[in-house]
């Protein structure tokens, strides 16, 4: 049960660095500007779905060995990454060698305010995975040292 509960807030943890990946590319190219004719940058989103983890005691045929529940323990995993729908930023400077002819330039569409949310968002659920991870070990200690004896 134990490794299930460290192998569940692993992927967690794994899924969380990813998104905070793809955050900082998103903020890394907030005033990215294009040239005309090509497309400019799009925010990142990853997708994120529930997912038998590894390692857990499921074997495949409807059953869970561990306690015969007949479900897998579930963690998190990527699966896809999309790039936002969101139109880009068009601001007008004529004088920008990246300016079209009507004197517009082509930036990203991120929105550096939405990618700080995201941010604070994805720490806050990678700090409480980790408090999770370190709560279980403490109990896991607190189960090994009632059996030791004196």
């Amino acid at each position: 049960m134990s490794s299930d509960i460290f192998s569940i807030i692993g992927s967690a943890l794994d899924a969380q660095n990813m998104r905070m990946g793809a955050i900082a590319s998103n903020l890394a190219n907030v005033d990215s500007i294009t040239p005309p004719g090509q497309q400019p940058y799009r925010a990142h989103e990853l997708v994120f779905s529930a997912s038998p983890v590894t390692g857990s005691a499921y074997n495949g045929t409807g059953t869970d060995l561990a306690d015969g529940t007949g479900s897998a323990d579930l963690g998190v995993q990527v699966v896809d990454t999309v790039q936002s729908n969101a139109d880009p930023v068009q601001k007008y400077e004529p004088g920008n060698p990246y300016a079209n002819a009507q004197g517009y330039v082509t930036g990203s569409n991120v929105s550096q305010v939405d990618e700080m949310v995201n941010l604070i968002d994805s720490t806050n659920s990678y700090s409480a995975s980790v408090a999770l991870l370190e709560q279980n070990s403490r109990i896991d200690q607190q189960i090994i040292s009632s059996f030791q004896v004196a």
